[in-house]
């Protein structure tokens, strides 16, 4: 019965024995074969991950490394507000009060920018209360900002 018993284990000190001679028999075989297609998948992984954050945020693949940690996405959508300011500033039939605003927003946004940056360091509850806040305040920039625009 022993026997028996042994054979369900599956794995036994006898089998592991086994295994570490067969992988170092194979090993110096096997990896350099393997080693740069698995190299080759991984980059492609990656490359595929980044293409869709980056969509995601709504940024190019060489913008990415300027929008990390927490608060990436908010930095993506403060920028894409900011470019967008800029467009309307240079719209051929802009009013002055679309004038005021792109005045008033770009303020906002710089403060938005710091509000972000500074919750990096909070608490996980506090910093997402503030991001919370900062993409309200986004909301009804981004709101205005297409209304100016005409979209």
């Amino acid at each position: 019965m022993g026997r028996v018993a042994r054979k369900k284990d599956g794995f036994t000190p006898a089998r592991a024995k086994n295994a570490i001679a067969v992988a170092k028999v194979l090993g110096p075989v096997v990896l350099p074969v393997v080693t740069p297609y698995v190299v080759k998948t991984a980059s492609a992984v990656r490359d595929r991950w980044d293409r869709a954050k980056a969509r995601r945020l709504g940024v190019s693949v060489e913008d990415l490394g300027h929008y990390t940690g927490k608060g990436g996405a908010l930095h993506a959508r403060i920028s894409g507000a900011a470019s967008g300011i800029a467009e309307l500033r240079t719209k051929a039939n802009v009013s002055a009060a679309d004038l005021e605003f792109a005045d008033a927003a770009e303020s906002t946004l710089g403060q938005l920018a710091a509000a972000v940056r500074a919750a990096e360091r909070m608490p996980t509850p506090r910093r997402k209360g503030a991001h919370r806040a900062v993409a309200a305040e986004l909301d009804k920039i981004e709101e205005r900002l297409l209304t100016s625009l005409g979209v």
